[in-house]
């Protein structure tokens, strides 16, 4: 699970977009009766504000360090009667059900790490009959870009000194997506609708969905540019669409291995796929171009999946064969043992002295182990 550092959370806090969206959520939900829950509080700004608009009582639940911070900012901020639990959303148990839960799990788009799973969590476990989710809903949208500069960083020709040719890690670097700057000048298609995450009714965390777009101009396209239209509450929505001011989700890009020449009129119809398998999203992104003169053959077919953008060597591949049978390596034994040594009875000390003398070859000083309890204790370490 990806943890936010502190420049990350105060940058998310300044975006003027998004927190001022929130506000205006959290006001027209809260009442002097309310119970709210803040799901990824990070440095703690929503639950603060939940406090200051007289919640009755305000939990806020962050598994990261981050909290430390959240603590002394709520402090600051007159919010002293904020309760702080640190870990993750779906290992917390309350024993009062919450009026409200607000989160912001998402990374550049909703389909982030384990977010959609924390969600259905969330609302199945701690909110109330009737109570208030935000955010309620994202749309997700796709568009065809024309971004020469993010595709010829994904397809350079050879190394600086222009002796060592680079094309073997085109196909890698062309299925996968990152986080884009994009104008609306940029776009060659209107942004469409492809999936509505519901969050309120929402009972899985794979989203697939297609979108049919037709080129406005004539121009070089690059990809798919992906973004989000958010609906905190029924009053309340906000968008990450090219030429919003936000500056905190930006918007996806979805390279196509090579550049393709449309014009005005031409039909693209894409289908995209998010799965969620382990802690991450795997993604596939297919696009079929057709030219306006022939709409029912495609003259380019793209077939792309963040699965073929990571190299995996083949023993490091046949280890996840099903049928395979493994031993665990030293740094395996080495975290069973840690583990199993903390049984609630041995100090961290103890089990790192332990553990060096076990391990001598892995730790050979005192420090190396006790290092290693602490981040497994940081880790699994229950109270």
């Amino acid at each position: 699970m990806l943890n936010y550092n502190l420049p990350a959370y105060v940058s998310m806090v300044s975006d003027a977009l998004r927190v001022d969206a929130y506000a205006r959520a959290l006001q027209s939900v809260i009442t002097p009766g309310s119970f709210v829950i803040e799901i990824g509080t990070g440095i703690g700004v929503f639950a603060v504000m939940a406090s200051r608009l007289g919640a009755r009582r305000v939990v806020a639940i962050e598994p990261s360090d981050a909290i430390a911070v959240a603590r002394m900012l709520a402090k600051d901020n007159g919010a002293s009667d904020i309760e702080f639990i640190q870990g993750l959303s779906t290992s917390v148990s309350l024993p009062e059900k919450a009026d409200v839960i607000v989160s912001d799990l998402r990374g550049v788009l909703p389909l982030f790490n384990g977010h959609l799973h924390s969600i259905i969590d969330a609302r199945e476990r701690l909110l109330a009959p009737g109570g208030a989710l935000i955010p309620a809903a994202d749309t997700l949208y796709a568009a065809v870009v024309e971004l020469p500069k993010a595709h010829s960083e994904r397809k350079p020709a050879f190394s600086a000194d222009g002796t060592v040719k680079l094309d073997v890690v085109h196909r890698f670097l062309t299925n996968t997506w990152d986080r884009a700057h994009i104008e609306p000048e940029q776009l060659l298609t209107k942004g469409e609708a492809w999936a509505t995450i519901d969050y309120l009714n929402l009972s899985a965390a794979d989203v697939t969905g297609t979108a049919r777009l037709t080129a406005h101009r004539d121009g070089q396209a690059h990809g798919l540019a992906i973004w989000f239209d958010a609906v905190l509450t029924d009053s309340v929505t906000f968008s990450n669409a090219p030429g919003q001011p936000g500056r905190v989700y930006g918007a996806g890009f979805f390279p196509w291995p090579r550049p393709v020449d449309v014009r005005q009129g031409d039909a693209i119809r894409v289908r995209l796929e998010a799965r969620h398998v382990g802690e991450e999203y795997h993604w596939r992104w297919d696009s079929d171009v057709s030219s306006s003169d022939a709409p029912s053959n495609a003259k380019t077919r793209f077939q792309q999946s963040t699965l073929y953008g990571q190299p995996i060597a083949p023993a490091a591949l046949a280890k996840g064969d099903a049928a395979r049978t493994l031993a665990l390596d030293e740094d395996g034994r080495a975290e069973r043992f840690i583990l199993q040594a903390m049984d609630g009875t041995a100090s961290n000390q103890q089990i790192a002295s332990s553990l060096m003398a076990d391990f001598p070859r892995l730790f050979p000083k005192f420090n190396d182990a006790l290092g290693r309890v602490g981040s497994v204790a940081r880790r699994f370490g229950a109270d």
